[in-house]
């Protein structure tokens, strides 16, 4: 009985092993802790941000590559020639679905559109007013140059009847200050020294949007905003009246095979950077997947939705991230777990059994060998079946609840011994 015991259990093991390989066929391996982010100029918010990135993920172990550019148009291409895994881009920049397969994670700030020009004789209220004027709107391949091409050419400015020039931020602030262009449009933060430079300057202004909330229903990646009076620099009164601008946001996307993990850590780190009240931004405003132009990932639509899973919020994030790839085990050993559990105490009763119930063979055997044995012969037997009790005295060990069968046993061998005794005392 001992040596059936043995394979059963060994059957059982192998069961288990075998389910748990086969499953972990199905385990997603853990991902590279490593990327590249692709940003604007190194004076651009864009770098600015991927900075902070690179320091609060780089204390996770995760490595950040910071590649730069022209700006968002660049950022798309780099992602789709796979020298970039996540970039910083405008939201609502124009890109080929076909070809950029690409997903967006979260919008993490308002960026502003703001347009400046010369100081006329009369404020201008309309964008149209530009015609036959020389304005500056960014370097091609940029955020700038996309939205601003798209407000002219809905105003009907262009080539044809005026002026459009392709100039740097530096190079059109420049210009513009010495009056060798007449307007400069710019998407960039309200922190940018260029801005509070321009708003400083007496012979510039700032363009306040009429026709903000027309432009946001047309393009519904825009919001209208208001940088009210003073908002720049209370001493200076900087900007000197409210000021309606337009804003998109800045938008990080990825490859559509960015990983998932990855994906919920950098969304988990950012949180901390983005969520903080600014000058237009309200208290938790950002990041979001709001009037995202771009369809945002699975995971981030999930993170966005529920938050942090329960094992995120009880462990480092990459303990809970691998518990959660190994969720997937907990298949085969539930599988195995509710039949082992049905059949365990019987088993357990076989095995305990077992250790009583195999001496029988050995007994039978010795009761069945004393037919016909001579005096002798049934003294060296009754020496024989004396050794046997005493191994089984020594090497049986079984629970309380089951000794009366251990005892039976015992009797059957006094019964026997009994029996010998009878035989010898015949001669």
């Amino acid at each position: 009985m001992k040596n059936k015991f043995l394979p059963l259990s060994l059957l059982i093991f192998v069961l288990i092993v075998a389910s748990f390989y086969i499953t972990s066929q199905f385990i997603q391996p853990p991902s590279k802790k490593e990327f590249t982010i692709a940003t604007g100029s190194k004076d651009g918010q864009y770098y600015k941000t991927a900075l902070l990135y690179k320091e609060i993920l780089e204390k996770q172990k995760v490595k950040v590559n910071i590649i730069t550019s022209n700006g968002s148009i660049d950022n798309l291409n780099l992602l789709k020639e796979k020298k970039a895994d996540m970039a910083f881009i405008q939201n609502g920049i124009d890109h080929d679905v076909s070809t950029h397969k690409i997903k967006s994670l979260a919008s993490t700030y308002y960026e502003p559109l703001w347009i400046f020009y010369k100081n006329e004789k009369y404020t201008m209220d309309y964008i149209v007013e530009l015609t036959s004027k020389k304005i500056s709107i960014g370097k091609e391949g940029s955020g700038t140059f996309d939205l601003s091409s798209k407000i002219l050419n809905d105003n009907n400015v262009n080539n044809t009847n005026s002026s459009i020039l392709n100039y740097s931020t530096k190079e059109a602030k420049d210009k513009l200050l010495k009056g060798e262009i007449d307007a400069m449009f710019l998407v960039i933060s309200p922190d940018s020294p260029i801005i509070k430079e321009l708003l400083e300057n007496p012979d510039i202004n700032l363009f306040s949007f009429k026709r903000a909330k027309a432009y946001s229903r047309k393009y519904n990646f825009l919001e209208p905003i208001t940088l009210y009076e003073g908002t720049i620099n209370l001493y200076k009164n900087l900007p000197s009246q409210n000021v309606n601008l337009l804003s998109t946001t800045a938008t990080l996307v990825v490859r559509e095979d960015f990983s998932e993990e990855l994906t919920r850590l950098i969304l988990k780190s950012i949180k901390n950077i983005h969520n903080k009240k600014t000058l237009f931004e309200t208290e938790n405003q950002f990041p979001n997947i709001d009037n995202i132009t771009i369809v945002p990932s699975t995971e981030a639509q999930r993170y966005f939705e529920y938050g942090d899973t329960w094992l995120e919020k009880i462990f480092p994030y990459w303990i809970a991230s691998n518990l959660d790839r190994l969720k997937i085990l907990l298949i085969p050993l539930l599988t195995l777990l509710i039949p082992l559990l049905k059949g365990g105490f019987p088993l357990y009763r076989w095995s305990i059994r077992s250790k009583i119930y195999r001496w029988y063979d050995e007994v039978q055997a010795l009761d069945l060998a004393l037919e016909g044995l001579e005096k002798e012969e049934l003294k060296n037997k009754l020496l024989e079946i004396e050794e046997l009790k005493k191994e089984i005295k020594e090497e049986t060990k079984v629970p309380l609840s089951y000794m009366g069968e251990y005892y039976d046993l015992i009797m059957h061998l006094e019964l026997i011994i009994s029996k010998v005794n009878i035989k010898i005392n015949s001669y």
